[in-house]
Parts: C-alpha cells; structure tokens; sequence
C-alpha cells in the first residue's frame, strides 16, 4: 500500500536549489509540510516562499547547528517524518591536485553531515516506530570516476553506510531509501558532458524518484532506473574488461575532462569556500 504524503513533515538539507528545490516543489505539491534547510538562507527563503515552505539557516558541517536546526523543526511542526540528506559538494581535479582543504570539505559535508543526520533521525524516529531517511549519494558511490576520487570515495561511504543502517532499522518502522543518480544537470554538473547510453537527467526526475520511493518505500533508487541493471552487468565483467567497456563509453573521461573547465569555475569557486561552511547542493 502506497504511503499518502499529505501533511507530512519532509526536512530537506541543502533545498535551496537544485534536487533539494525540485524535491521540495514535488513534495510541496503533494501536501506534505516542508522545511528547507540551508545555508544560503536568502535563496532558501526565496524557494520556500514560492512553495508554501518553511526555510531555516543550516550548515551541515556546524553538528551542535544541525541537531538544533532539528530540534526546532520539532518544536515548529511537533515531528520529522521524513529527512532527506541532499547537501553535497563536488569539486574536480586530479588526486594529486586536490588541497587537503578540499578533501576535508568534501568529508565533512558529504560524509559526516549524512551520518549526524541519519543519526539524529534515528533517534527521533524510532520511538515513534515510523519514518524514512533518504539519502542522496550518487551513482559515483558504485563505481570510480577519475578526476573525482573524493567525492566517489565519500559517495561509496554514504552507499555503504546507507545500507549498515538500512538493515540495523529491519522492523523498526522505518526506512531508509539510497538515491543514486547519474549526471544530474544542476550547477555541480556544469561543464560535464553527456555520456554515451545514459543521459543526463533533470533535477526533477531525480524529485520524481525520491517521491515514488516515499511512496512505496525501496532502498536502491538509481535514476535513471537503467543506472541499476548497468551496474549489476558491469559487476559480472572480469575486471579488464569493465574497464575497457567504461573507456569505450568514455566513462573514464567524463568528469576529469571537466576538472579545469572554464563553465565549472564559479562553482568550484563556491565549492572552495564551503567550509566549514557554506554548504552547496547536488
């Protein structure tokens, strides 16, 4: 039976914009009650004013902010039924050109804030015997992409971690769902390439998705659904052979060819200054 959504209270992290906004535009339409959280209030307010939506400031890197962001979304709306981990940065370059600044930005928003959040959930939805976490990783959390060896190492822990927690709730009442897209054309995209046999996909599908998983609740939610029989396959390969089927469709180039791209500079520039701090989205 499907779930209803209507009065719902959905926090989003990261929901000023890109899949965060169009998540929350999807759910704002289906009645459900949701909070924005994100750094950049000015655009979170703008986006929350447009769907009816609460906004509050939220640096998801801040743990100590993070807990007292949901402890007053409680207070406002008496509960979280739903939280969905969005938040996330993707900067590009080389290993050996990436900054230990970079790598710790990346470990702390994308990683750390996943695990405080879902925790903090937990806690909260336990008790209640009911709730979903969702939480957005990315199909860089299945496979390895040069020129992005960070942000597929802390996509593989949100998987793997995604999954611990998945089956530590078994019969709990509540769900957790792993949302893993392929190239998504938000402002982290820029200057990314199509890639062959798979598309990029809009922000909005990846909303669709994640509303059918609140329906009737799943863990894997790859988007496109095709993401998913492709990774199986390409598991069956013998090593060699996956990578030379990834070369073939120019997988293996695909974001380090973007890495220095003229059209991603004012997202890396924003990218460098995230933290602890400003948190960017998927």
């Amino acid at each position: 039976m499907a779930e209803e959504l209507a009065g719902k209270v959905v926090v989003i992290t990261g929901g000023g914009q890109g899949i965060g906004a169009a998540t929350a535009s999807a759910l704002a339409r289906l009645g459900a009650k949701v909070v924005i959280g994100d750094l950049d209030q000015v655009r979170a307010e703008k986006t929350a004013g447009e769907l009816g939506a609460d906004a509050l400031p939220l640096d998801v890197t801040d743990i100590r902010g993070f807990t007292g962001f949901l402890d007053e979304v409680e207070r406002r709306h008496g509960r979280i039924d739903v939280l969905i981990n969005n938040a996330g940065i993707m900067p590009l370059a080389a290993l050996e050109e990436e900054s230990d600044a970079t790598t710790r930005r990346q470990l702390e928003i994308n990683v750390h804030a996943v695990i405080h959040g879902t925790r903090e959930a937990v806690k909260r939805m336990r008790p209640r015997a009911g709730g979903h976490i969702v939480n957005v990783a990315s199909f860089a959390g299945k496979a390895g992409f040069p020129g992005a060896a960070t942000y597929c190492a802390t996509k593989h822990a949100v998987v793997g971690f995604s999954e611990a927690v998945h089956l530590e709730l078994h019969g709990s009442g509540v769900h957790v769902s792993c949302v893993m897209p392929g190239i998504v054309r938000t402002e982290l995209a820029s200057g990314l390439g199509e890639a062959k046999m798979f598309k990029s996909v809009r922000p909005e599908d990846v909303a669709d998705a994640i509303v059918s998983a609140l329906r009737k609740p799943r863990f894997d939610v790859f988007v496109p659904r095709s993401l998913g029989t492709m990774g199986k396959l390409t598991r069956l390969l013998p090593r060699r052979a996956g990578e030379a089927f990834a070369r073939a469709l120019k997988a293996d180039r695909l974001l380090a060819s973007a890495a220095h791209s003229p059209a991603r500079a004012a997202y890396e520039a924003r990218a460098a200054e995230s933290g602890p701090g400003v948190t960017r989205t998927d």
